[in-house]
Order: structure tokens, then C-alpha cells, then sequence
């Protein structure tokens, strides 16, 4: 008769499938996952096993290793993807009030919203530059692991019924027009005007095994690296503090900090609440 497994026994048995699992999506399709916060990843593994109806992790890597549209799947669960138009509305007001102006000294910029999810950051970010006369000296570059979500971003298609609280969010933010002016209602939908993507570059980026693809004058992430590990968190403000241009802006929002990452003496804070940094050397 087999004996029972103790519960201590079967989380240690479960660490290493998700262990194994980790390691084989990295090899087999390239992502890195190995240092994601372990509470966060062990949730949206479960919601997986859940949705291909398996009972093990071992069992959700032979299908994830077999079927590149599970590993799809699997994605989206794990790129978060909690995202509203001008969301956290002090953030972008204190954008227009910190980092617009740096802007305006610049002929040219670039500003890179890492983690753009389904676009509504690189919208509100749009429309904000566009009010402030800089539409067409910045260039946004829009990165997400998931090439899903840079699909719908791409599309710039939300939600009808989220227009009200998106409004709110945009008058709170500054905004200077009627936020209605910037779309169309389809049905259900919404359809922001195309004119405010069409210098931006959509791309995949993975944060947490690609490297510097540019030299940016702002960065934006926000609501992103609280769900990695410290060793990961580090990386990555290494990535950005390689990508920033000298006198180039950091923007984390409240729920970031470059306090105790290894680049933290090389920044001048701009906005303590909204967390955004100057690049000083």
C-alpha cells in the first residue's frame, strides 16, 4: 500500500515541477520566468491548470512543452495585464507638471512604456504629449512580453462602458479637451483615433532576458515589478539605467522604488509620491 504524502512533502514536491516547468519553458521557447515573485507565479500557474482541466504542474509542462498554444495561454495569465486609461490620474499629472518640460528642451525624444499591456498607457500617454504640442518630437516605443496584448494595444479598441471612469481619470489627470473627442463609440466598443499611434513602435520585449534595444529620454513602468523577485527587480533597473539617456527620466509611479537597487545613488528625484527619477549620472 502506498504511503500517504505528508503536506510539507507535496509543497516540496510541487517546488520542483514548478522548478522544472520554469526551466523548460526557458529552453524550449526562451522566456524567463525563473525569478518572478513565487506566491504571484504559483497563483496564475493554478488559474492555468485549472483552465487545461490538469491536476499537476507536471502535467501542465507536458502540455505547455508539446503545444505552443498553451504556452499562449499560459502567457496571458502570467503578463499582467490590470490596466485603465489614465490610471493613478496624480501620476500624469505630475508627468505634465515634472517631465513635459525636460521634454521640451529636446528636438527629438524617445519615451519607452515597458509593460504596455493592452495599450491604455501608451494611449493616455499619446493623447498627453499630443495636448502638449509634442506629438510629433516624441516617439513612443511599446513593449510587452505577450504579443497578444501588443496586438490589442496596436488596435487601441476598449471597452465602451469604460469610457465614464476613463474620463473621470483624464480630467483629474489635466486634460484640456472633451475626453470624447479621442474616439469613436462602435457597439460596445470604443475606437481611439488612429492618429495617435501612428509613430509608435509596438514591439515584444521580454524584461527579464532581452537587453537594451535603444537610448531613451523617458522610461515608463509602472505596476510591473512588484510581482518579480529582488534578483530580477535588479536586473532590470540595470536595463534601464543602461537604456536612459544622461538627464533622461525614470517614471515608476507609487508603487515602484529605486531605493536599494543598484543604481539608486544615480538618480535625482523629481516627484517623491509619483516616483519619478532623473538620471543624473
Amino acid at each position: 500500500m502506498a504511503l500517504p504524502i505528508e503536506r510539507g512533502e507535496e509543497l516540496e514536491l510541487e517546488q520542483i515541477e514548478i522548478e522544472l516547468l520554469l526551466e523548460g519553458i526557458h529552453r524550449r521557447y526562451g522566456f524567463d520566468f525563473r525569478e518572478y515573485a513565487p506566491a504571484s507565479l504559483k497563483r496564475r500557474l493554478r488559474r492555468r491548470m485549472d483552465g487545461e482541466k490538469v491536476e499537476t504542474v507536471s502535467a501542465l509542462q507536458d502540455l505547455i512543452l508539446h503545444d505552443p498554444a498553451v504556452m499562449e495561454r499560459l502567457l496571458l495569465d502570467l503578463s499582467i495585464n490590470v490596466t485603465a486609461m489614465f490610471r493613478d490620474p496624480t501620476f500624469f499629472f505630475a508627468f505634465r507638471e515634472k517631465v513635459v518640460p525636460a521634454l521640451r528642451t529636446y528636438p527629438f525624444s524617445r519615451l519607452w512604456v515597458a509593460g504596455c499591456s493592452t495599450g491604455e498607457e501608451v494611449f493616455s500617454l499619446a493623447i498627453l504629449l499630443a495636448e502638449e504640442g509634442l506629438a510629433d518630437r516624441v516617439r513612443i516605443y511599446a513593449t510587452d512580453i505577450n504579443e497578444a496584448v501588443i496586438e490589442t494595444a496596436r488596435l487601441g479598441v476598449f471597452p465602451l462602458d469604460k469610457m465614464q471612469e476613463y474620463t473621470q481619470n483624464y480630467i483629474r489627470a489635466g486634460g484640456a479637451r472633451s475626453f470624447s473627442e479621442y474616439y469613436v463609440a462602435r457597439y460596445d466598443s470604443a475606437q481611439f483615433a488612429r492618429e495617435l499611434v501612428e509613430g509608435v513602435v509596438f514591439a515584444r520585449h521580454n524584461l527579464a532576458s532581452d537587453a537594451a534595444f535603444n537610448e531613451f529620454n523617458v522610461i515608463t513602468c509602472r505596476n510591473v515589478m512588484i510581482y518579480f523577485a529582488q534578483t530580477l527587480q535588479e536586473h532590470v533597473h540595470r536595463l534601464f539605467y543602461e537604456s536612459l539617456a544622461t538627464f533622461g527620466v525614470l517614471a515608476l509611479g507609487q508603487k515602484e522604488t529605486i531605493r536599494f537597487s543598484p543604481h539608486e545613488s544615480c538618480y535625482e528625484e523629481l516627484d517623491a509620491d509619483e516616483r519619478l527619477y532623473k538620471k543624473v549620472k
